[in-house]
């Protein structure tokens, strides 16, 4: 791997762009500092890995870019439009139209089959997929009428996933999507999100404690009390089937 520092990366067209970025959060008379002056970019096509311990602002970081959270200062563009400062409408209809979730835990709808769970998220999107087609990408055409206890939890993972690309967004962010998940089981979701990443083209930041994760990414950012502490492109990727941990 080489730092970002010293490379000839040749990167697409900005997506995020973050400059300063804190974000303190007061717990009456003590302040948490989660984000201390965060400079970043995350280019088009992209996969990148975020690692770093519990507390190092990771998902802080995500929450950000995905207008889940405002910053306490400093800047941070989405295809050089301002988030810092949007209004809460604003924000609904950014996350909305551009941006995909998908978190340790499924979220899913006991009472809806796959099926409807992605087809949820497809009848308020602008230009949503087919949720047969979402689900199909996941690997989970043969599993459409089943409800989530019916689904082991990979696949319950994998419901999440389709759920979140059938609109179509341009940026999937993932906090921790196997963390709930043995290692075999996570392997799967891993491909499912490199198949959305290659096919679909999705910008997609993956949040994980498993450095052996980082080796599927094209550039892993580590991060460190609230600062971005290295960032390294890997020349190497790795499919997920050849990860180990």
């Amino acid at each position: 791997m080489k730092d970002l520092a010293n490379s000839a990366y040749i990167h697409g067209e900005t997506v995020f762009e973050a400059e300063g970025l804190t974000k303190v959060y007061d717990m009456g008379e003590v302040q948490i500092h989660a984000l201390r002056g965060v400079d970043m970019e995350l280019y088009a096509g992209e996969l990148v890995a975020f690692l770093g311990p519990s507390g190092s602002g990771k998902s802080t970081l995500l929450n950000i870019l995905g207008g889940l959270d405002a910053a306490s200062s400093g800047r941070v563009t989405y295809h050089g439009k301002e988030l810092v400062g949007a209004t809460d409408k604003e924000l609904t209809e950014y996350r909305r139209s551009h941006v995909g979730f998908v978190f340790q835990f499924y979220n899913l709808i006991p009472s809806l089959t796959a099926r409807e769970n992605v087809a949820v998220v497809t009848e308020i999107a602008t230009d949503p997929m087919e949720p047969e087609a979402a689900l199909e990408l996941v690997g989970l055409g043969d599993r459409l009428d089943h409800f989530p206890s019916q689904l082991s939890g990979g696949q319950q993972q994998r419901v999440a996933i389709a759920r979140a690309i059938a609109k179509n967004p341009a940026v999937l962010l993932c906090d921790e999507p196997t963390g709930a998940l043995d290692s075999e089981t996570g392997i799967v979701v891993l491909e499912a999100l490199a198949r959305v990443n290659t096919e679909l083209g999705t910008t997609t930041a993956l949040i994980t404690h498993n450095a052996g994760i980082a080796d599927m990414a094209d550039r892993i950012v580590r991060m460190s009390d609230g600062r971005i502490s290295e960032i390294l492109i890997n020349e190497f990727k790795k499919a997920p089937h050849e990860i180990h941990w």
